[in-house]
């Protein structure tokens, strides 16, 4: 499912060259629950952003459901990201001015979708996890863990078979965080991918597989007893 191969990003700031990736070796398999875990500048959010196809490594192989998307453009990135991917923030990305079922429908809207067919599948994933009673609430109605429900049923209507969720606590009080790590399981027991990226090892024990990541290298690779 997930193929990394030698990865290396570089960056180039003024006269430093910074090494964010070095000669990452990675895989997740269909159906995993994996946790990325490294503390500010470790290298997990550039790694989050080429799993996610958000960037490009700057060498390397990474091939996603057997797609090479090392050196796709910005126009196949963007659909494989439609097509393949859906993605949880920590801070949640929702439009302010919009309700929950308008919020969770954008990525159909994207897709071409009908507006019929968009309402019934954005309505059954805010029911999911959840949020049938808060369909047109917009998120200033909301609370914390509330909006990052809405989000994770986002992720959720494209289908998408891998969920990527980058620090998806961080926002939320204990109680609510909790409540979307709960959800995240329930989603990966019913068969989706999870990669799960935070600072948190207690965060990161809810997982499965545990990768930890340093100075832009992988130093562990364990599975979660």
């Amino acid at each position: 499912m997930i193929e990394v191969i030698d990865l290396c990003k570089t960056y180039h700031m003024g006269d430093n060259t910074v090494h964010a990736l070095k000669n990452v070796n990675l895989r997740i398999d269909e159906g995993e629950f994996v946790a990325i875990i490294g503390p500010s500048g470790s290298g997990k959010s550039t790694l989050m952003n080429i799993l996610g196809c958000l960037d490009v490594p700057t060498s390397g192989t990474y091939r996603l459901f057997g797609e090479e998307v090392s050196r796709m453009n910005d126009n196949q990135l963007a659909d494989i990201r439609n097509r393949r991917i859906g993605f949880v923030f920590q801070n949640f990305n929702l439009l302010q001015k919009l309700t929950a079922l308008e919020n969770v429908e954008l990525p159909l809207i994207y897709r071409g979708m009908g507006a019929k067919e968009r309402h019934r599948r954005a309505k059954a994933a805010l029911e999911n996890v959840g949020l049938g009673d808060r369909l047109h609430h917009k998120p200033s109605e909301l609370s914390g863990g509330q909006q990052q429900r809405v989000a994770i049923a986002r992720a959720l209507v494209s289908e998408a078979p891998l969920i990527l969720a980058d620090e998806p606590t961080g926002n939320l009080d204990s109680n609510a965080g909790r409540e979307i790590l709960k959800i995240l399981k329930e989603l990966n027991d019913r068969g989706s991918t999870v990669v799960l990226i935070t600072h948190d090892n207690s965060i990161a024990m809810n997982a499965k597989r545990l990768i930890r990541i340093q100075d832009g290298e992988i130093i562990e690779d364990r599975k979660v007893s």
